[in-house]
């Protein structure tokens, strides 16, 4: 399994708490293994085990085992590069949590993050993948922190979540914890999760920005995919974004671009989870999403550009994608 890293931009934040405290965060980080000049590089990523070290360090050095909340406070929006930017430019905080879900991954791949409906509450999930090793406590407490401060930079320095459930031991001194979220702190809980009014994750907020949203979501995407393996799928889904705009390419035609027998493209799919129909799908509304955000573009040019026959047979498509038609999303994106 190969270990999981972190964007070396974050460890920058953990580096001004240090030395706020008059600790040489320079040479903590030499010490745990990691090389201070990468933090330079926006791409560059440090791995888990090496972060883990950092915090352990940290944490004797200063002797606060609050620490990561008060690294919270020196992360800002171009911390986390594009999804910070994706982030302050959404329409709602569930739009805010479903960007982070989306893309994390860009920022982190340690935990796998979920957004869950639990009637009229939602719950917040970070968890470990299978057989993965658990990042330090702290840094635990530094994300669960950084989500709460960005609910409020949109809802209101008041706000704060319904309860915070964290798998840490209790700590001696529960107050710092109490001081930061404002809420019911469970230590030693089943999961690491964030609980929330759902109607506070639902409520439209007056400075969103959808244009600014779908070009940060644009850089994420491609930042995501460079991540990840590339796969069939994958590059399947490129040659459609391509040819799309010609109108629906057939499963052949793309399978000789891919240098493969249409025989060949199915089962590689098949052998991957997926399906040419699957990948068209995801493909087309992934790039209707990004397309019904740019407003001066109408609902038939979406259409044609996804290389649909005409704007019913698009409606249709994306009221099975989404639950709602082209133009009851664009009203929506426009009262948000």
């Amino acid at each position: 399994m190969t270990e999981p890293t972190t964007l070396a931009s974050w460890t920058r934040a953990l580096r001004r708490q240090l030395d706020a405290l008059g600790l040489d965060s320079a040479a903590l980080c030499v010490e745990a293994g990691l090389d201070p000049s990468q933090l330079d590089d926006p791409n560059a990523r440090y791995p888990l085990r090496a972060t883990t070290r950092l915090w352990q360090l940290a944490v004797a050095a200063s002797g606060d085992p609050a620490l990561g909340l008060g690294t919270s406070r020196h992360v800002a929006p171009t911390t986390f590069h594009a999804l910070g930017m994706a982030v302050m430019a959404s329409g709602s905080l569930r739009e805010v949590f479903e960007r982070i879900v989306r893309y994390h991954q860009v920022v982190s791949d340690v935990l796998v993050l979920e957004l869950r409906d639990v009637g009229t509450t939602c719950e917040f999930h970070f968890r470990l993948p299978p057989g993965s090793t658990p990042p330090a406590p702290e840094a635990i407490d530094a994300f669960a922190a950084i989500y709460v401060r960005t609910c409020r930079n949109r809802l209101g320095r008041d706000y704060a979540p319904l309860a915070v459930h964290l798998r840490r031991p209790a700590p001696a001194d529960p107050q710092p914890w109490l001081d930061v979220f404002r809420a019911p702190v469970h230590f030693a809980a089943a999961a690491d999760m964030l609980c929330f009014a759902r109607d506070d994750l639902d409520r439209p907020l007056d400075d969103g920005n959808p244009e600014l949203a779908a070009h940060n979501e644009a850089v994420l995407q491609k930042r995501l995919e460079a991540l990840q393996p590339d796969t069939v799928a994958r590059r399947l889904r490129r040659a459609l974004e391509q040819c799309l705009p010609n109108g629906e390419p057939s499963a052949e035609v793309l399978a000789h671009g891919l240098h493969l027998s249409l025989r060949s493209l199915q089962r590689h799919l098949s052998e991957e989870g997926s399906s040419y129909e699957q990948v068209l799908a995801e493909t087309r509304h992934a790039l209707a999403l990004q397309h019904l955000q740019a407003l001066d573009c109408s609902i038939s040019e979406v259409a044609y550009l996804l290389g649909f026959a005409d704007s019913s047979s698009f409606s249709r498509a994306f009221k099975r994608w989404s639950g709602q038609s082209p133009s009851q999303y664009r009203d929506n994106l426009r009262t948000n």
